[in-house]
C-alpha cells in the first residue's frame, strides 16, 4: 500500500503557490486555522470525530523528497519562484501546536474539530490531507454509530472495503467504523495495521466450486469449526439449512445475503431450533443500512449479527461532509491580528477558540457554546485539548479499542432525540458573548478598513 503519512505532496497547487508567495514576500508570520464542519448532512444529529492518529502522523513525518521538490520546479507556474523557496522546502517541517478534540468525540456544525497554529507556510500547506482524512473517518465513523445504534446491541461487522473508494480508503474506513461501534472488519489490512478485529464467512464461489453444497459446507466446518458461518442462500436458503441439518453439522453460524430476510431468518430460526441447534447464530448481509436494519428489527426479524459494506464504507447516503479549514488569526510583529469571513452563508468566527459541553440533571449533554479559548466554564467540560507541541505529539496515541470505548461511552450521554434514526431532534450550540463581540469588533475594522 502507497504510504501516505509524510509526503508533503498529498495538498492542492493552491496551498503550495500561496506558500511561495508567502516566502517570495517576506510574509513569516504564525497563523491559527480551525477545523469545522458547517452543518450536518440530512437525517444526521451528530458526527463521531475521527482521524486524528494519521492527521497527527502525518504532521510528525511531514517533509519535500528531493525528487518531489525537482517535479515542482518543473511545474510551469513556479517558473518565477525563486531557487531559495525550493531550498525552504527541502528543509520544511512541521513545527506548530495543535490542539484537537479526541476521537470518539460527538461533535456538531460549527465546533472547531482541530486547531493548528504554525509558520504560516506550514498551516497553510497541511491543510488538504488534514480535512481528508479527518472529515473522511469522521464521516465513516458517524454513520458507523448509527448503524451499531439501529442493531440494538448486535454485533456489526464492516464488510466494505470491495466497494470503497480505493484501497487505501476501505482501511481507514475500516478503522473509523470501529470506532464508530462495529464489532470489527472483513479488511485484514486494517487489523494487521490498527488492530481492528477481523472477521470473514465465505464467498458464493466456494460454496459453487463443489458439486454438492452440503460438501462445501462440511470441508469449511471442518477447518474453521469455532469460526465457521455457513453462507446459504447460493441456490435455495432453506433447502441449504436443510442440507445442513442432515449432514450433522453444528455451524457456529450462518449467513443470509439475499432474498426476503424479514422471513427466512424467522424461518432459518425456527428449522435450526427444531433440529437443536439452538446455538447457531443467523447472520445477515446484502446492501443494509442502518434503516432497512431498524426496521427488520422492528418487525420481528431473527437475527443476531450484520454485515454492513457498502452503505457504511461510503456512507452512501452522505458521502461527504463540507468540512472547512479556516484561518481564525494571524500573530506577526504587529501583534496577534485576528481573521473571519464575513460573506454570506459563510461567516467564520475570528480567534482561536474552545467547545465547552454542559450536562443536564440525568447526566446526558444538554448543551454546547463555542467560545474563546481563554474563557472558561466551571460547570462544562472543555473539549479541545493540545495534543501536538512543537511538531512533536505530547501523548503516545490512544489504542484504538479506547477510543472505541470513548465513542460508546460518549454517544450514550447524548439524548435519546438526538441519536434517533429518523427526524433527530437538533443537539443545541450556541457562541459565547465574548466570541460574538470579537467577531463585531472584526466585522467592523474589516468595514472600516482597519
Amino acid at each position: 500500500m502507497t504510504d501516505l503519512s509524510n509526503s508533503a505532496l498529498f495538498t492542492d497547487l493552491y496551498e503550495l503557490t500561496m506558500a511561495a508567495a508567502y516566502f517570495e514576500n517576506h510574509y513569516a508570520a504564525d497563523a491559527s486555522f480551525e477545523l469545522f464542519v458547517r452543518s450536518l448532512p440530512k437525517e444526521r444529529a451528530f458526527l463521531l470525530a475521527a482521524g486524528l492518529e494519521q492527521a497527527l502522523e502525518y504532521l510528525e513525518n511531514f517533509r519535500f523528497c528531493d525528487q518531489e521538490i525537482e517535479y515542482l520546479r518543473r511545474q510551469p507556474v513556479f517558473r518565477y519562484v525563486s531557487d531559495a523557496f525550493f531550498q525552504h522546502l527541502a528543509q520544511l517541517r512541521f513545527t506548530g501546536n495543535v490542539w484537537a478534540m479526541p476521537e470518539g468525540t460527538p461533535v456538531f456544525g460549527e465546533e472547531p474539530l482541530l486547531r493548528v497554529t504554525a509558520p504560516i507556510i506550514q498551516a497553510q500547506i497541511v491543510e488538504t490531507f488534514l480535512l481528508s482524512t479527518i472529515t473522511f473517518q469522521t464521516m465513516i465513523a458517524s454513520k458507523a454509530a448509527r448503524v451499531v445504534l439501529a442493531a440494538e446491541g448486535r454485533n456489526v461487522v464492516e464488510f466494505g472495503s470491495r466497494r470503497a473508494h480505493g484501497p487505501q480508503a476501505g482501511v481507514l474506513a475500516a478503522r473509523a467504523a470501529y470506532i464508530g461501534g462495529c464489532s470489527g472488519t472483513s479488511n485484514v489490512e486494517a487489523g494487521h495495521r490498527f488492530g481492528v478485529p477481523v472477521f470473514g464467512t465465505m464467498a458464493h464461489s466456494f460454496v459453487m466450486a463443489y458439486t454438492k453444497e452440503e460438501d462445501a459446507f462440511r470441508e469449511f466446518q471442518q477447518l474453521f469449526s469455532e469460526a465457521s458461518v455457513l453462507l446459504v442462500d447460493t441456490y435455495d436458503t432453506l433447502a441449504a439449512i436443510d442440507k445442513i441439518i442432515r449432514s450433522d453439522l453444528r455451524p457456529p453460524g450462518v449467513r443470509l445475503d439475499s432474498g426476503d430476510l424479514l422471513e427466512l431468518s424467522k424461518q432459518v430460526r425456527q428449522r435450526l431450533d427444531k433440529a437443536g441447534l439452538h446455538d447457531t447464530r443467523i447472520f445477515a448481509s446484502g446492501d443494509l443500512d442502518e434503516f432497512s436494519i431498524a426496521n427488520l428489527l422492528a418487525r420481528g426479524a431473527k437475527i443476531d449479527g450484520f454485515g454492513v459494506g457498502t452503505a457504511l464504507a461510503t456512507s452512501k447516503d452522505a458521502p461527504a461532509l463540507g468540512g472547512v479549514y479556516k484561518l481564525v488569526d494571524v500573530q506577526s510583529q504587529e501583534g496577534i491580528l485576528y481573521r473571519a469571513k464575513f460573506s454570506e452563508e459563510k461567516m467564520t468566527y475570528p480567534g482561536p477558540k474552545q467547545v465547552f459541553r454542559f450536562s443536564g440533571p440525568d447526566g446526558l449533554y444538554a448543551e454546547d457554546v463555542v467560545a474563546r479559548a481563554n474563557e472558561s466554564y466551571a460547570d462544562a467540560k472543555p473539549l479541545l485539548a493540545p495534543v501536538m507541541l512543537r511538531g512533536k505529539r505530547i501523548e503516545p496515541a490512544d489504542g484504538i479499542q479506547d477510543i472505541q470505548l470513548r465513542a460508546r461511552e460518549e454517544v450514550a450521554k447524548l439524548p435519546a432525540d438526538c441519536r434517533r434514526l429518523h427526524a433527530p431532534q437538533t443537539y443545541r450550540v450556541s457562541f459565547s458573548q465574548q466570541l460574538r463581540d470579537l467577531s463585531e469588533t472584526v466585522r467592523q475594522q474589516v468595514l472600516n478598513g482597519a
